[in-house]
């Protein structure tokens, strides 16, 4: 079997030494253009990749970083992991991930521990639960940690997420804009830190109107909670808005079945912008997170840690209400096609 290009093919066919070529993959700033350019010329040339086991050794660094995941089928976590390990990638960073599938302290420290045994250089915590974040946070490490949660004020460490309050009242902003003055939550399981923030975010965007929020109606992210709801929908409820696509979906069935359109009798928005969202009748209004940007943020927090930075505790990514035919004036239908508002945290709307 012939023998895989090493470093020193590259240097010589280059005609520079194996401190350059070094230097070069590991993007140091006193190499020349021209010599930089010769180097990654030679690379493609040979086809050689670089040996990250033996370049751990020599380094005393696993360019490695833990990805402490739930193991969920859920769109929310599952679209946030890839998130996070397309970052990783595009960062030249190598990916551990543990999936749990219960978020006790337990559970929580033997994946730190299995991190620490690899050698990992920093953790990125997925925590969609307060014990999750509870666990994370409380275990002392010399390893940078990023926690992907909301920053509530009994948590610490650093935190990165989608402002989920700020998506719940853009979404309720925008049924009281429709002229809606009865508007119903169908709210996701209360252990969820995002539930609980989407719930605050309701409860707060009706108060600054001077609106009163009915009793929430309870669900569990799942479709079937959705559909369950619309049995016990007060008949003054005029909007709903669910803290999830699914449960939206579900709601928007079961009122159908019980006689009620949407939009002309009930305006339902949700949350998650799913794929399906825009492909069901009617299509869904909806609050979009940007997973791609939340990856992004997770990644490069962690980078500044390990850099030695001080990062800020907590990083918010705006969300954008995307708005489609499933909400509208009461006693009327939308079928606006689909354009996204995204809403300023000074209520400023921008639309396109």
């Amino acid at each position: 079997m012939a023998r895989a290009p090493g470093m020193q093919d590259v240097a010589r066919l280059a005609g520079v030494s194996h401190q350059t070529v070094s230097r070069v993959l590991n993007d140091h700033p006193s190499v020349r253009a021209e010599t930089r350019a010769k180097v990654q010329a030679a690379i493609g040339s040979l086809g050689y990749r670089r040996n990250s086991a033996a370049r751990a050794l020599a380094t005393n660094r696993s360019g490695t970083i833990g990805l402490l995941a739930t193991t969920s089928n859920l769109g929310g976590p599952v679209s946030t992991l890839v998130a996070v390990a397309e970052a990783s990638r595009a960062a030249g960073l190598y990916v551990s991930v543990v999936s749990l599938g219960l978020y006790d302290p337990a559970s929580v420290h033997a994946a730190l521990d299995h991190f620490l045994d690899q050698g990992v250089e920093g953790i990125i915590a997925i925590a969609p639960v307060d014990a999750a974040v509870r666990a994370a946070a409380s275990v002392a490490l010399d390893l940078p940690m990023v926690i992907m949660a909301p920053p509530l004020p009994t948590n610490r460490g650093v935190h990165v997420a989608v402002d989920q309050r700020q998506g719940a009242r853009i979404a309720v902003r925008h049924l009281v804009e429709q002229g809606h003055r009865t508007i119903a939550h169908l709210a996701g399981p209360p252990e969820w830190l995002d539930a609980g923030e989407r719930l605050a975010g309701w409860r707060s965007e009706l108060e600054s109107h001077g609106l009163d929020a009915p009793g929430p109606l309870a669900g569990d992210w799942t479709a079937a909670s959705g559909y369950a709801a619309a049995t016990r929908l007060p008949d003054e409820v005029t909007a709903v808005f669910a803290a999830n696509d699914l449960m939206a979906l579900g709601l928007i069935r079961g009122l159908t079945e019980c006689g009620r359109r949407v939009p002309e009798d009930v305006s339902v928005v949700g949350f998650d912008d799913i794929d399906a969202a825009g492909y069901v009748r009617p299509p869904l209004t909806t609050v979009r997170q940007d997973f791609g940007a939340l990856g992004r943020a997770a990644v490069e927090l962690l980078l500044r840690r390990l850099a030695g930075e001080d990062p800020p505790p907590a990083t918010l990514i705006e969300p954008e209400l995307v708005v489609r035919a499933s909400a509208a004036s009461p006693g009327q239908s939308s079928d606006p096609g689909r354009s996204t508002i995204s809403r300023a945290a000074d209520g400023s709307a921008t639309t396109r």
